[in-house]
């Protein structure tokens, strides 16, 4: 028996529990069992566990998009017993279970080494947002070396710094060198971002209404995770040649945006999806972040929280009271 949180869809409507659960419950169609140490609450568990979005496709499930922890049970050739694992994505917590719970039994394709220089919990102190987070550098890191950007050579905007992808985002943007302006709607957060390596501190709302088309050019970079209003003007006034990397949708799906600046200032904008991303782009992600992250920035933007009370906290992180990020010990 294990303790897990469950969603559950009675005639009395949409539930998410703490319950126990026996091990042969567990999906039939995974091929390697972990005994899960650690996992996360991101904004979409928040979505799974409160029901606010159809992010639960099967019932009943275990939501939790992030796992860390050891192999109990491998038939996959690439696991044995003792390997030391972390999971992101493949629809783990929205149609297959998934890591708020002690067990879990997933596809060993989906899996992924601990890196050396992480333990499991900081794996999951970071999880899918410093993932994320991190593919989102990437892709810039590589637009930049291909222009021969140097670092500090122009400023990097980051929406949604409060969050964990933006924390993550400036921590990793500063520490390479580069000058970070960080956005956010909780200025009262301005001392903690500048913390983490933010040089500046703006209110969200200079970003969230419609705006010109074509602006003054300000960013050399952007790592976005608002989208809507907010994603149309970092593009608006993104530098000629510069570069955009968007991987959220906080203020919404829509985006509001012109042809102008990619075809007058020859901006470029990079979709980062990190639910299906190939194993090899999410090693040498998981890899970086192992070797180039703070850990003392890492520790600054987690508050640990119980199995118990994630429920609660899926509340809070739809509600934006949450701060960075939230690691879940499973066995606490």
């Amino acid at each position: 028996m294990f303790q897990a949180l469950l969603v559950t869809k009675p005639d009395s409507g949409y539930r998410c529990d703490l319950t126990q659960l026996d091990e042969a419950q567990l999906p039939a169609t995974g091929d390697v069992t972990v005994r899960v140490a650690w996992s996360t609450l991101n904004y979409k568990d928040g979505l799974a566990i409160t029901g606010r979005s159809p992010v639960v496709r099967q019932f009943p499930l275990v939501p939790g998009i992030d796992l860390a922890g050891t192999v109990e049970q491998s038939d996959h050739p690439k696991w044995k017993k003792g390997d030391q694992v972390l999971l992101n994505g493949f629809g783990v917590g929205e149609s297959h279970w998934g890591g708020l719970a002690q067990m879990a039994r997933v596809k060993g394709d989906w899996l992924v080494r601990l890196p050396k220089g992480l333990s499991e919990r900081d794996a999951m102190a970071l999880g899918t947002a410093g993932y994320t987070a991190m593919l989102c550098v990437q892709a810039l890191q590589r637009h930049w070396d291909a222009a021969g950007v140097a670092p500090g050579s122009g400023e990097v905007l980051v929406t949604g710094a409060g969050g964990g992808v933006g924390g993550v985002a400036i921590a990793l943007l500063a520490q390479m060198g580069h000058t970070v302006v960080a956005s956010t709607g909780r200025l009262e957060e301005a001392d903690y971002l500048k913390s983490l390596g933010a040089t500046e501190v703006i209110d969200r709302q200079s970003l969230s209404a419609a705006g010109k088309p074509l602006q003054k050019e300000r960013w050399a970079g952007v790592v976005d995770s608002v989208g809507s209003h907010t994603l149309a003007n970092a593009i608006a006034s993104t530098r000629y040649g510069g570069a955009l990397a968007a991987c959220g949708l906080a203020q919404g799906m829509d985006l509001p945006a012109s042809v102008a600046p990619f075809i007058l200032r020859g901006v470029t904008l990079y979709g980062i999806d990190s639910v299906m991303a190939p194993m090899a782009q999410r090693e040498s992600a998981w890899a970086q972040l192992a070797r180039d992250l703070d850990h003392s920035k890492l520790a600054a933007i987690t508050t640990e929280v119980a199995l118990a009370d994630a429920v609660g906290y899926g509340e809070k992180i739809l509600a934006g009271q949450v701060r960075g990020r939230l690691v879940v010990n499973v066995n606490a």
